[in-house]
């Protein structure tokens, strides 16, 4: 027996949890499908804290994004009675001239955003515990903070099953195909049919796509946690988000919002790996590498390792999204390669992708987020 829906949605992490809500609350029939438990952490959408923030140093174009991102998760917020995101603010430090930190101040400037521009001293007189050289910069941003992942990816699960939504965990989809006006989805357990598919499928992305020949990748990402040897410092309320700028890629850290420890990771890969197989085990070496980061910049916040996890970046070749429609599929949507910084828009990317199954288009701005520019890249 089959049964038929408005919008399937493949993928039920933090754009899927997000696009299953927005489609739900519209009053559109949903089904929502996932390979894995509710919750787990074999994916993209875990770890205690996600960073938001607003100067985007990754092209001003995302700015308006994010601005609607913010209120989509206050949104939440009231909607479910959680408390999803914290404000900190967020400090960048580096080398005089590093694209970093230039590009967050071209950023906020080009959307007349609150800014401030530093001296290493100024920076370490403000902010208690920091310690970086005479001749560094720093570059804050007041409209910065810490998204729960977890919290939020349960509110739009929640909410989106109270709006009638079916949501559907440890179902993997072996199949999908077009037949006529219809979306025909095989899983182990079932066959669906559909008007309309939107896949958010992460770091299977790569697998679900294979047939667009998107030139995603997926990256090994480490993080730590551990516990602060002055734990007062470092409170979300007391600390702000770091990040420090490097030429082979920024460092970060980020106060605890509950008992997990400060975070520190690398934002950026170190090894090519495919979801099904990643080494999910954190070296005593890489837990010391990031142990570094710490005893470099914050030696007051560097104590014992509460936790060390596996995170996977699925990257495109420019680091920006692709949120597209499948060609010669007419009601089927897709985003993916959110390159390492994409779950502070997983409220507004849930709100692009409702807009497309049931419009057909959106009126926020995602031109520079087409998959065209690839093809362009291979003529």
């Amino acid at each position: 027996m089959s049964r038929r829906y408005g919008v399937a949605v493949l993928g039920l992490g933090g754009m899927g949890s997000a696009t299953a809500y927005h489609l739900a609350r519209r009053g559109v029939s949903v089904l929502g499908l996932d390979a894995n438990p509710r919750g787990h952490a074999l994916g993209s959408s875990h770890g205690h804290s996600r960073t938001t923030r607003t100067a985007y140093r990754e092209g001003a174009a995302y700015v308006p994004l994010v601005r609607r991102a913010t209120a989509l998760w206050r949104d939440l917020e009231d909607a479910s009675s959680r408390r999803l995101l914290t404000m900190t603010g967020l400090l960048m430090v580096g080398r005089p001239g590093h694209p970093g930190i230039s590009g967050l101040v071209h950023s906020a400037r080009a959307h007349h955003l609150a800014y401030e521009e530093l001296t290493g001293e100024q920076a370490m007189d403000r902010f208690s515990g920091l310690h970086v050289e005479g001749d560094s910069v720093a570059a804050y941003d007041p409209n910065a903070g810490l998204l729960a992942p977890e919290a939020c990816i349960a509110a739009h699960l929640d909410l989106a099953t109270k709006c009638g939504a079916n949501l559907r965990h440890e179902e993997a989809v072996l199949r999908w195909e077009r037949r006529g006006s219809t979306v025909e989805i095989v899983t182990a357990k079932g066959v669906y049919e559909c008007d309309r598919l939107s896949i958010t499928a992460g770091p299977w992305s790569g697998a679900v796509l294979r047939d667009l020949h998107l030139p995603l990748t997926v990256d090994r990402v480490c993080i730590a946690h551990f516990a602060s040897a002055q734990p007062a410092l470092f409170t979300a309320a007391r600390s702000p988000v770091y990040v420090f700028a490097h030429e082979d890629g920024n460092r970060y850290v980020a106060p605890p919002l509950g008992d997990e420890g400060i975070k520190v990771g690398w934002h950026h890969g170190r090894d090519r790996c495919a979801p099904d197989t990643i080494r999910r085990v954190v070296s005593d070496e890489e837990v010391q590498e990031l142990k570094a980061v710490l005893d470099q910049y914050l030696p007051a916040a560097s104590g014992p390792l509460k936790q060390a996890v596996t995170c996977m970046y699925t990257m495109t070749p420019d680091t920006h999204f692709v949120i597209d429609c499948w060609p010669g599929e007419e009601g089927v949507f897709y985003a993916a390669g959110f390159s390492g910084h994409g779950f502070k828009f997983a409220s507004v990317i849930g709100e692009i992708l409702a807009d497309l199954a049931t419009r057909g288009r959106t009126a926020h701005d995602i031109g520079f987020l087409s998959s065209t520019r690839f093809r362009s890249a291979s003529s």
